[in-house]
C-alpha cells in the first residue's frame, strides 16, 4: 500500500480516475436533482445525501467484487444474433425506467399535479429514494465497468471513487436549487434525462453510443440555455430601469 503513494502511475491513474468518474456521476447528478425537486427543502437535501452515499456504497461494493462483476459482462442468451449479458439488460431496465420516469415528469410539469386544494403534490419521500436506490444500481455498474482497466490497483480506484463523489455532493444542492429557480432548466434536464435512457438502451442491444457525443450535446444545449436566462435577467433588469 505505501508502494502506491511513491508511484507516480498510481497518481496518473487516479486523476484519471476521478475526473472519469465524475463525468459519467454527471449523470446520476442529473438525475437525483430532478427527482428531489418535488420534495421540500429538507426532505430534498436528506435524499440527495442518501442518494450519493447509496452510489458510493454501490461502487465500492462493485469494486472489492471486481471478478463478479466482470463476469456480468458475459453472453447469459442470444437473442437476433446479440448475446445478451447481465450488464445488457440492467442498462436496458435502467434506460427504460429513465424514459418512462422523464416521459413523467415532463407531463407533470406541463399538466402540473396538484391538490384539490389548489397545492402543488409533494413526491413521496420513501418512493423518491427508492427510485434513486435503483438508478445508482445501473449508473455505478456502468461506471464501474468502464472504469476497469484504467487502473491496476483497487485501492486506487476506490479512493478516486470516494474523491468524486464528495465533488459530487458538494455540487448537488447549487445544481439541484438552480434547476429549481429555473423551471425552464427543468425541462432541459428532463431531455437529458431522455438522452441517457436511450443511450442506456441502444447500449443494452449492442449499440454503443460515445458518451463524448451525449455529453458535448448536454453540454451545448446548457450553454444555450445558460445564455437565454443571462438574456432573460438583462431584460427584466432593462424594465425595472424603465
Amino acid at each position: 500500500m505505501l508502494d502506491l503513494v511513491f508511484n507516480a502511475s498510481a497518481w496518473a491513474s487516479l486523476l484519471t480516475l476521478t475526473v472519469m468518474e465524475i463525468v459519467l456521476g454527471i449523470d446520476n447528478l442529473v438525475f437525483i436533482s430532478v427527482l428531489t425537486s418535488r420534495l421540500p427543502t429538507e426532505a430534498a437535501r436528506k435524499a440527495r445525501a442518501l442518494g450519493l452515499s447509496m452510489a458510493l456504497v454501490f461502487r465500492i461494493l462493485l469494486l472489492i467484487t471486481l471478478s463478479w462483476l466482470i463476469g456480468l459482462t458475459a453472453p447469459v442468451f442470444t437473442l437476433f444474433d446479440h448475446g445478451f449479458s447481465w450488464r445488457d439488460l440492467i442498462l436496458l431496465a435502467g434506460g427504460l425506467f429513465l424514459l418512462y420516469k422523464a416521459t413523467h415528469e415532463i407531463h407533470a410539469g406541463i399538466e402540473g399535479e396538484e391538490d384539490e386544494s389548489g397545492n402543488v403534490v409533494h413526491a413521496a419521500f420513501g418512493a423518491t429514494v427508492a427510485q434513486i436506490i435503483a438508478i445508482d444500481i445501473v449508473f455505478s455498474i456502468d461506471s464501474i465497468i468502464t472504469a476497469i482497466g484504467m487502473a491496476e490497483h483497487v485501492p486506487v480506484m476506490i479512493l478516486a471513487v470516494v474523491i468524486a463523489m464528495i465533488i459530487m455532493f458538494l455540487a448537488s444542492e447549487p445544481i439541484s436549487n438552480f434547476i429549481h429557480r429555473h423551471p425552464t432548466t427543468k425541462m432541459l434536464a428532463l431531455s437529458f434525462l431522455l438522452l441517457i435512457g436511450v443511450s442506456l438502451i441502444a447500449d443494452g442491444v449492442g449499440f454503443h453510443v460515445p458518451r463524448a457525443y451525449i455529453y458535448f450535446a448536454m453540454a451545448f444545449s446548457a450553454g444555450v440555455e445558460a445564455i437565454n436566462i443571462l438574456a432573460g435577467r438583462k431584460r427584466r433588469g432593462a424594465k425595472a430601469r424603465a
